[in-house]
C-alpha cells in the first residue's frame, strides 16, 4: 500500500524510470531481434583469408578520409539503393558494411538483400574498431 502511495504521488518520478530503463534495454532488444549480422575485426579478418568477402564503405563522403580497410570499395550510403548494380557481379559473395563507427552500416543491409546479397555482415564498431586493433588500413 505504502508503494502505490508513493507512486501515486510520486508519478512523473516513476514515469522517468520507466522511460530511462527501456531506453538502456532498446538496444539490446533491437541486436536480438535484428536480422543483421554483426561480426568482429577477427572474424572479418578470417572472412577476408578465406572467402574473398566484399567489404563496403558506406561512410559519406564529408567523413570519408581517403583511409579504408584494403580493397574496399567506397560507395557512400545515400548512393546505395542507386549504385547496388556496381556491386551486381559479386552477389554469390559475401559483402562485410561498414561505416565509421558501425551504427548506419546496418541501415545498408535492406538495399543489399534487395540486390541479391544474401551474406551480408555488418563490422562491429566500424572502422573505429579496425583501426583500434590496428589492423592495415589503405589510403586512397
Amino acid at each position: 500500500m505504502e508503494f502505490l502511495a508513493f507512486l501515486e504521488k510520486n508519478w512523473v518520478l516513476a514515469l522517468a524510470f520507466v522511460l530511462s530503463g527501456g531506453m538502456l534495454l532498446w538496444p539490446l532488444v533491437t541486436r536480438r531481434l535484428s536480422t543483421v549480422s554483426e561480426i568482429g575485426t577477427a572474424e572479418v579478418t578470417r572472412l577476408m583469408n578465406k572467402a574473398d568477402p566484399v567489404l563496403l564503405d558506406v561512410r559519406e563522403a564529408k567523413e570519408y578520409d581517403g583511409r579504408r580497410l584494403p580493397n574496399a570499395v567506397h560507395i557512400p550510403l545515400s548512393q546505395l539503393k542507386d549504385r547496388t548494380g556496381e556491386l551486381a557481379k559479386s552477389a554469390s559473395r559475401p559483402i562485410i558494411v561498414y561505416c565509421d563507427r558501425g551504427q548506419r552500416a546496418r541501415s545498408a543491409v535492406g538495399a543489399l538483400k534487395g540486390a541479391g546479397f544474401e551474406q551480408i555482415y555488418v563490422l562491429a564498431g566500424g572502422q573505429k574498431a579496425w583501426k583500434d586493433a590496428n589492423l592495415p588500413m589503405h589510403k586512397d
